[in-house]
């Protein structure tokens, strides 16, 4: 088989009938060395698909989907955010601007752990109700999910309500169609985690905006992932090159990504604390 996950070696006692809601077990490499302790779980809340279903039901414009897969770890590179509305086995929850808070908690929360093969068939759970009040939290995981590379947002799928800065703070040359996500954050107390992330992706876009001033073709509202896309261009096979031959665009963009590793950092404590996984 493929892939890399645990497999578990237990041992029955049939003649003692008692519930068991939990094991600690010993975690062995390859080798046989115990390299870690992990606790299986025989009870557990209702998924983190069921919590979020509960936000579906909204009749307002939206501004994207949210792709919901089966809440594993397995499953993390099929959660993402578009524009185009898919007919898939998942749920694809249409965003708008009442649940766009917790449709980022789902995502922060699916992407903030990096999948390993120890947790590979991790449950990801309902919350408790700590979540609702920690204003913090919910903004700290916005932020992340605007600037993850999971965010598959386009302008040529159609408008991008994905851009969370002004047209003039990042001297872009004309004004963009949409101006809901920075009005959308405006009021909003950032952590100091949270600024750096912003900070670099505005560095990041105003760069674009420079670059491209004097051009035609490229989107004035573009988001990341064009943005990238523009500085990497693509192989002779359609896909998107993993470098660029701007030096300077490497640096703001590695930039970037390293403030958002540190804010998922941030986030990760709060993941357990409120229930989204247990440890």
């Amino acid at each position: 088989m493929h892939g890399q996950f645990p497999i578990g070696f237990l041992i029955w006692d049939f003649e003692k009938k008692r519930k068991i809601t939990e094991i600690l077990c010993d975690v062995c490499n390859a080798n046989g060395e115990i390299i870690d302790r992990k606790r299986v779980y025989g009870n557990l809340p209702p998924s983190v698909n069921k919590w979020i279903a509960q936000f579906n039901k909204i009749p307002e414009q939206g501004i994207g989907y949210l792709n919901c897969v089966t809440p594993m770890f397995q499953n993390q590179g099929y959660v993402w955010i578009d524009l185009v509305e898919q007919r898939t086995h998942c749920l694809h929850l249409p965003i708008h601007s009442r649940n766009l808070v917790v449709g980022a908690i789902y995502y922060a929360v699916r992407h903030c752990v990096k999948a390993d093969w120890i947790n590979n068939r991790d449950q990801f759970l309902f919350p408790n109700e700590g979540y609702k009040k920690d204003k913090r939290f919910q903004n700290d995981c916005l932020i992340f999910t605007l600037f993850h590379h999971q965010n598959r947002i386009k302008s040529m799928d159609g408008i991008n309500h994905w851009l969370p800065f002004t047209a003039r703070e990042v001297e872009a040359k004309d004004n963009f169609t949409s101006t809901f996500m920075s009005d959308f954050l405006h009021k909003r107390k950032l952590s100091k985690e949270a600024k750096v992330v912003l900070a670099a992706g505005k560095a990041l876009w105003t760069y674009y905006h420079e670059k491209t001033k004097k051009l035609r073709t490229p989107p004035v509202d573009a988001s990341l992932y064009e943005i990238r896309e523009f500085f990497k261009g693509r192989d002779e096979r359609g896909r998107m090159r993993t470098k660029s031959a701007d030096s300077q665009f490497t640096e703001l963009d590695s930039a970037l990504r390293s403030s958002l590793k540190e804010l998922a950092k941030k986030i990760q404590p709060k993941i357990y604390e409120y229930g989204f996984l247990r440890k």
